[in-house]
């Protein structure tokens, strides 16, 4: 019985020894670990910033935007809703942000006999003739936003010596039909008296 005892006031101090407080944080090494981590998202949102600019210094030569004209005509059709960016045409991934084609952003777009007005709080805003419309379709993507099947107008149009294809997304997406329809319309119109006023 009496060997019992030293046995059971080991087991008794072990207990006391594992009961003392956990060890003090080592707060230098996570203060240096949260300063990294700080400077490595800074690094890479740096990096991100210089692509984008040296993009658009690569697209430098890309024309100014039209802006309308003070007299555009008679709304055709309008859209609220959102501008997700421009690309080059057929390429989905290559983005265009020069003259700020490349930000995203709330869009008012007006359709006249003139051309495709983009009303754009907080960005650029720009015009597109009539005469350098070229197509428009439903898509499910462009330069980084997917949506689902037909959920995207794209609107290809010339400016300078580039196709772009622009992405727009309706407030209520069941406009995207008629404005397919009347875009392609009127674009085959101006096509066929183009190639009539040619011909004279």
């Amino acid at each position: 019985m009496t060997s019992l005892t030293p046995i059971a006031a080991q087991i008794a101090a072990d207990i006391a020894v594992e009961q003392k407080s956990a060890e003090v944080t080592d707060w230098a090494a996570r203060i240096g670990w949260l300063v990294g981590l700080v400077l490595f998202i800074a690094l890479v949102y740096w990096l991100m910033r210089e692509g984008w600019k040296w993009r658009g210094a690569l697209q430098g030569d890309l024309p100014e935007l039209h802006t309308a004209p003070e007299e555009p005509g008679e709304a055709k059709l309008t859209m609220s809703g959102r501008y997700h960016g421009s690309t080059t045409a057929g390429q989905w991934l290559d983005r265009i942000v020069a003259h700020g084609l490349g930000t995203r952003s709330r869009a008012e777009v007006t359709l006249t006999d003139a051309g495709l007005d983009v009303v754009r709080p907080g960005a650029a805003d720009f015009f597109v003739p009539l005469a350098q419309l070229r197509e428009a379709r439903l898509d499910k993507g462009i330069a980084g936003k997917v949506l689902t099947e037909g959920g995207l107008l794209v609107i290809t149009w010339e400016h300078g010596d580039r196709l772009i294809d622009s992405g727009f997304r309706s407030d209520h997406a069941a406009e995207h039909n008629e404005w397919v329809d009347t875009l392609n319309s009127m674009i085959n119109t101006s096509d066929k008296s183009d190639k009539t006023e040619g011909a004279r």
